[in-house]
């Protein structure tokens, strides 16, 4: 395009082009970049008292800028110029820096836009979410405050994926730390129990000690599927560091919740560990003494995991919308899908209790009458009394009595669906009134 059609295709010349830059900018990586000192001025007030204060960074050809890195600057520089930064120029690598930088620079709009793109990102790219790994950056690069927008989308973002799904290496220990005290008795949509919050956070604090240690945790602390099932062998060796690791656990064990955790798995596998207070032990086990065997909930927060699971899922069955909806390909016959975490944490079932859209409900040979069918767009609201082992169904509004032929559902339960083309389902909490 010939210069003078576009201001906007024009201005983008001047992006760190040393050509027509009077000044240069020196950043915390030590990448040199360049600038028109009035048009940064003009832009931001915080440029403007920099470069016109009078002093000697008004007659130096030269800034630098020790906290802000170049990739960061980039962004700032393509926004100052044109108005205007485009989607694809904020990537996993530089949108905590942009944002910082934004910030820094007193750019609100910006920072306005970086939000509304990673938002957008978070929820289209559910199975390449890089969240994890945003909320590292994050908390290592900003004040841990509640009030900073960007920490608590990341937080939101994190809470809802499984710890165990996100590899050791992907969140640090601030990281952790901060999605742990944000969510800490609060009601907060969360996706892991506490004992798994538990081990992540263990394991997470002897990857820092050595591999030898990592690997002895690994093997002594096994995923709560493999205890409820029981198809794990203890690990027996010494942690001849556990000293150490305590103390890099130290941070993080006030932001857990042991009394959420099963007693017997606290006598059997946390407790022989040594790296807990013998305090913290005894507390637990004097507070369950005094609640006379009633188990609290052992996750905290607003139980979540209602989104899909793409490992449990139809061929032909597309999830989308960070994981939530689900929709049937054309051509699809009937698909199953399954929520990606369990209503309990004991045993599985053999075969499956089912709302059909015919109004029936199924259990194994079993059909039950129970609600006039329904269609498209119907919504469903599940009511399950885990410790009644019941179940009832509010559908379209009218809530319908308990399923007497279901009166000792087991002690854990995955939702499932079953759609064939051109069906859509959405899963979500429900919300009290």
């Amino acid at each position: 395009m010939a210069r003078g059609c576009s201001l906007n295709q024009d201005l983008k010349l001047l992006v760190n082009n040393p050509k027509y830059s009077d000044i240069e900018i020196l950043c915390k990586d030590e990448k040199k970049l360049y600038g028109c000192r009035a048009i940064l001025a003009a832009r931001s007030e915080v440029l403007d008292g920099l470069l016109y204060n009078g002093m000697k960074e008004t007659y130096e050809t030269q800034i630098s800028f020790p906290t802000i890195n170049s990739s960061g600057m980039e962004i700032i520089l393509e926004y100052v110029y044109t108005g205007s930064v485009r989607e694809e120029s904020l990537t996993k690598d530089n949108t905590v820096e942009a944002f910082y930088a934004a910030d820094y620079f007193q750019l609100p709009e910006l920072q306005d836009f970086i939000m509304k793109v990673l938002k957008c990102t978070l929820e289209t790219n559910y199975l390449e979410n890089y969240s994890p790994e945003l909320l590292t950056k994050v908390s290592e690069k900003m004040p841990l405050t509640e009030d900073n927008i960007l920490l608590n989308l990341l937080v939101e973002a994190v809470a809802i994926i499984p710890l165990n799904d996100i590899e050791f290496g992907r969140l640090s220990i601030t990281g952790l730390k901060y999605l742990l005290s944000i969510t800490h008795e609060k009601e907060i949509p969360f996706a892991t129990r506490e004992y798994e919050v538990f081990r992540y956070s263990a394991i997470l604090a002897a990857k820092q000690v050595s591999n030898n240690t990592y690997r002895i945790l690994m093997e002594r602390l096994p995923i709560l599927e493999q205890i409820d099932n029981s198809i794990t062998t203890v690990g027996n060796k010494i942690i001849t560091d556990r000293e150490k690791v305590a103390k890099e656990l130290e941070p993080l064990v006030k932001f857990i919740d042991f009394r959420k955790i099963k007693v017997q798995i606290l006598a059997d596998f946390i407790e022989p560990l040594e790296i807990i207070s013998d305090k913290i032990i005894s507390n637990v086990y004097r507070f369950v003494a005094l609640l006379n065997n009633l188990d609290l909930c052992d996750i905290r927060g607003k139980l979540t995991g209602y989104v899909w699971d793409e490992t449990a899922c139809g061929s032909k069955l597309v999830i989308e919308d960070n994981g939530k909806t689900i929709h049937a390909l054309n051509s699809c016959g009937y698909q199953n899908v399954r929520a990606k975490i369990a209503l309990e944490n004991k045993g599985y079932q053999s075969t499956g209790w089912v709302l059909s859209s015919n109004g029936y409900c199924y259990n194994s040979n079993t059909r039950l009458s129970y609600c006039p069918s329904f269609g498209s767009g119907t919504k469903i609201t599940v009511h399950l009394d885990m410790n009644k082992r019941t179940c009832a169904f509010t559908v379209n509004g009218t809530k319908y009595p308990e399923v007497l032929a279901w009166n000792n559902l087991p002690s854990k339960l995955y939702p499932i669906v079953s759609l064939c083309y051109p069906s859509r389902f959405r899963i979500q909490l429900h919300q009290k009134n």
